[in-house]
């Protein structure tokens, strides 16, 4: 007998190994007892995974406590160009977050991200009526308090000046 004849193995199409391709004869494997998985094997795996798991989500809390802290100080308005032009348009705090610098009564300001925080469309002051309107949503916030005033509104973050 030749080992092909003596093989005892079973292959997925089931052919004996004289007719698998020639892959398979460099590489035999048993088939059916490596879909066999012990239990140790298993649990081995879920520890590894469970810890890769808990190691990627300390590594995202230590790299979002990193980022946070105090936002650094910037002027953008003067008091008089704020009351006189009621919203300003600034970058806050990198030149990559557009935020708006509202006035809404004399000595109360307040300044919100001009993102909003669904599809981070450009959010338009409506200051007549209190309010911030996202086009994208047809939905309103109230702008003294951060509010939706009317429906879809997701909602801003909040900056302060």
């Amino acid at each position: 007998m030749t080992p092909a004849e003596d093989d005892p193995r079973t292959y997925p199409d089931g052919r004996p190994l004289p007719e698998q391709p020639p892959w398979r004869r460099d590489f035999p494997t048993d088939v059916p007892d490596d879909d066999h998985v012990a239990r140790r094997e298993f649990v081995k795996f879920l520890v590894l995974t469970s810890g890769a798991f808990a190691a990627g989500q300390c590594w995202i809390a230590a790299a979002a406590r990193h980022e946070q802290g105090p936002y650094p100080r910037k002027q953008v308005a003067t008091v008089a160009e704020l009351e006189a032009r009621r919203a300003v348009e600034f970058r806050y705090p990198d030149d990559h977050e557009p935020c708006l610098a509202l006035c809404l009564a004399p000595g109360r300001y307040v300044a919100y991200g001009q993102k909003c925080t669904h599809l981070a469309c450009a959010v338009v002051p409506h200051l007549d009526k209190g309010e911030l309107h996202c086009p994208c949503h047809n939905g309103y916030f109230e702008a003294a308090g951060d509010r939706p005033a009317a429906p879809p509104a997701a909602g801003f973050e909040l900056r302060t000046v």
